[in-house]
C-alpha cells in the first residue's frame, strides 16, 4: 500500500487531538546514545541518514539516552543537513536533569556517555530547565512533542508540577503536544483519564509478548482521542533475536519468556514471516495506535526494520498468533 508521497509507513498522521503529525514508523534514538553498547559518531549519523532516506520523519529522543548524547547527535543531523523544520517531528522528554558527576562506563545501560549523572526532577522548574537544556544540546529551535519520562515513583510531583508546566508551555505555543512515556500502563491510564494529554508513548506493553495496554490504556486513549505511540515492540530485543542471551525488558530473558518467544517464532516461520516483522507490525493492527517507534543503531538495522514493516503477513498468521495469546 502506497500513499501519494511514498510507502504507507511514511504517511504523516495526526497525533491525537493535536496539530502534530508523525510518520507511522518513527525512530527512537536510545541506541544512538549507547544503549547496551557504544555507537560512534559516524555510525550514528549514517543511521539517521538511512532513516531519512527511507522516508521516516518522526524522531524520539531524551536527555536520559546517553546523558544527552542522543539529543546532540539527532540535533546535529537534522540541523546540519538543512532539512526544513516543517519536514520532521521531534519529541524529547523531561523528568531527568543532567548534572556534572562521575558516571561509570555503561551507567544505566548506556555506554560512551559524557561525565554527567541523571537526577530525577518532575517539578515545574525542572521541566523548564530540562527543556531549555535539551534545546541547547540539540540546536533545535523547538520540540514538537514533550513527554514526561518514567514518573513511576513520582506521580504527585509529576501531576502537580511537571504536567501543569507542560500544559502551560503548550498553551503558550512553546510546544505543540504533550504526553507521557512509560514502560507501564496503569499510570499512563491515570494520566489519560485525569489530565489533558495529547499522546502517550507506551514501551513494551503492547507487543506479541505483552498485550496489557489493550486492557485499559488503549480503550481510554480511543475514548479521549489521545494519540498512542508504541515503543519496545521487540521487548528489548528478544522478539528480534531469539539467541540464548536475548534481552527482555532490559534484562536477560527468563526461560519461560524465551520459550514463549520461540513458540511465536516457530509459528511465524510456518508462513515464511520473520518474527521481528510480525512484532513490528503487530501494534499497528489496533485502531487506537498512531505509530510505532523503533530504535536503531546502524543503517543496516534501519534497512531491516523497513523490510520488516513492509513484509506481507497473512491474516491466517495473525489469527494463529491471537489464538496463542488467548490460550496462554
Amino acid at each position: 500500500m502506497l500513499s501519494a508521497e511514498g510507502p504507507w509507513y511514511t504517511e504523516r498522521v495526526p497525533l491525537g487531538r493535536s496539530d502534530v503529525t508523525v510518520s507511522r514508523l518513527g525512530v527512537g534514538t536510545a541506541p544512538l546514545g549507547g544503549l547496551f553498547s557504544a555507537v560512534g559518531e559516524r555510525q550514528a549519523a549514517d543511521t539517521l541518514e538511512a532513516a531519512w532516506t527511507a522516508g521516516i520523519r518522526y524522531f524520539d529522543t531524551a536527555p536520559h539516552y546517553g546523558a544527552g548524547l542522543a539529543e546532540r547527535r539527532l540535533g546535529a543531523f537534522l540541523t546540519g543537513a538543512g532539512h526544513p523544520r516543517s519536514a520532521y517531528t521531534v519529541s524529547t522528554k523531561v523528568g531527568r536533569l543532567l548534572v556534572p558527576g562521575a558516571s561509570a562506563p555503561g551507567d544505566e545501560a548506556f555506554h560512551g556517555a559524557p561525565g554527567l549523572v541523571r537526577v530525577r526532577d518532575y517539578s515545574a522548574e525542572g521541566v523548564y530547565r530540562s527543556l531549555a537544556e535539551s534545546l541547547e544540546r540539540s540546536g533545535l529551535d523547538a520540540f514538537d512533542i514533550v513527554l514526561l519520562h518514567d514518573p513511576d515513583e513520582h506521580w504527585e510531583e509529576a501531576v502537580t508540577g511537571a504536567y501543569p508546566a507542560l500544559a502551560r508551555l503548550r498553551a503558550e505555543g512553546a510546544v505543540r503536544a504533550i504526553g507521557a512515556g512509560m514502560n507501564q500502563t496503569a499510570m499512563l491510564t491515570r494520566f489519560v483519564t485525569e489530565t489533558d494529554l495529547d499522546c502517550v508513548l507506551v514501551a513494551g506493553r503492547y507487543s506479541l509478548l505483552d498485550r496489557s495496554a489493550a486492557d485499559e490504556l488503549l480503550p481510554a486513549c480511543a475514548e479521549r482521542k489521545v494519540g498512542v505511540l508504541v515503543g519496545g515492540v521487540f521487548n528489548s530485543g528478544i522478539l528480534a533475536n531469539l539467541a540464548p542471551d536475548a534481552m527482555y525488558d532490559y534484562a536477560p530473558a527468563p526461560e519461560a519468556v524465551r520459550r514463549h518467544a520461540l513458540a511465536l517464532g516457530a509459528c511465524c516461520a510456518e508462513y515464511g514471516v520473520p518474527l521481528a516483522a510480525a512484532a513490528l507490525r503487530f501494534p499497528l493492527r489496533h485502531p487506537a495506535v498512531t505509530g510505532v517507534v523503533i530504535g536503531a543503531r546502524s543503517a543496516q538495522e534501519v534497512t531491516v526494520n523497513v523490510a520488516h514493516i513492509t513484509a506481507t503477513i497473512p491474516e491466517e498468521l495473525w489469527a494463529r498468533l491471537d489464538a496463542m495469546e488467548r490460550n496462554g
